[in-house]
């Protein structure tokens, strides 16, 4: 991110205000794996490229990797955005179906509607049973709208989001904000929003923080991400016309030109 911002003409600060932790309980991916292999699942989705990976990591430590991939083979497998592609691509594992950008939820509630393909028998079914690897937070929208859909849903918690251990350079970066000191501010994950508010509120600055980002142009990475902006009282400028961090850069930067 800071070589990107740099190439495009800008200066720029980061401040991590994220951590992915790793589950200590793993018992819901185990339970996962059991009915995998019973073949109690008709769906699989994988939300998150670093999920799958974490999820792939408790795997081994039961069993052959190849086992799961060829477990996995006989469900319709669905990917929410290019990071889980990539994943799966690596392990050799087919993918059926891809939500289009800006890979919310909503799109991928958009394939269920337009319906699915259940290989390798091509067969289809308005019921199906879902499992889903989840990433940081429960995908709350998307279980709801599956359910309402007649599915039945089994989520499958890998990691959640802390506050990073250091968390003086996100302190130094709202204080910054808060001094007028930056001309844009970006954002690339819902999660983002609520720790940068928590630390905020923590040093007493939330609504001089609030107050000071109407001074600044402000990217989002996509709608999932606004979304979360708005509810917290920012505003967004920008969603790139690509949910990737090299079109959020250039096109955030293109308009304070």
């Amino acid at each position: 991110m800071r070589s990107l911002i740099e190439r495009n003409g800008g200066r720029a600060t980061i401040a991590a205000s994220l951590r992915e932790v790793p589950l200590e309980n793993n018992t819901a991916v185990f339970e996962f794996l059991d009915r995998l292999f019973a073949d109690e699942f008709d769906v699989v989705i994988f939300m998150t490229g670093v999920g799958a990976k974490a999820l792939l990591d408790v795997v081994e430590t039961k069993l052959p990797r190849e086992k799961f991939f060829e477990a996995l083979q006989r469900c319709c497998i669905i990917v929410r955005g290019p990071k889980p592609t990539a994943v799966l691509r690596e392990w050799g594992v087919r993918i059926d179906h891809r939500a289009p950008e800006p890979n919310t939820w909503r799109e991928l509630l958009s394939l269920t509607d337009d319906g699915l393909t259940f290989p390798p028998t091509g067969r289809k079914t308005c019921s199906p049973k879902i499992a889903i690897q989840e990433y940081g937070l429960p995908s709350t929208e998307l279980q709801a709208g599956l359910i309402e859909r007649g599915a039945s849903v089994f989520p499958v918690p890998v990691y959640r989001w802390e506050l990073p251990t250091d968390t003086a350079p996100l302190e130094a970066a709202i204080r910054s904000v808060v001094a007028s000191e930056f001309d844009v501010l970006l954002f690339t994950s819902a999660q983002q929003i609520r720790n940068v508010l928590e630390i905020a509120e923590q040093l007493g600055l939330c609504e001089s923080f609030l107050t000071a980002t109407q001074r600044c142009r402000i990217g989002s990475i996509g709608p999932t991400c606004s979304e979360a902006m708005r509810e917290a009282g920012l505003h967004v400028d920008l969603e790139p016309s690509h949910p990737h961090m090299g079109h959020l850069v250039r096109e955030t930067l293109g308009i304070t030109n």
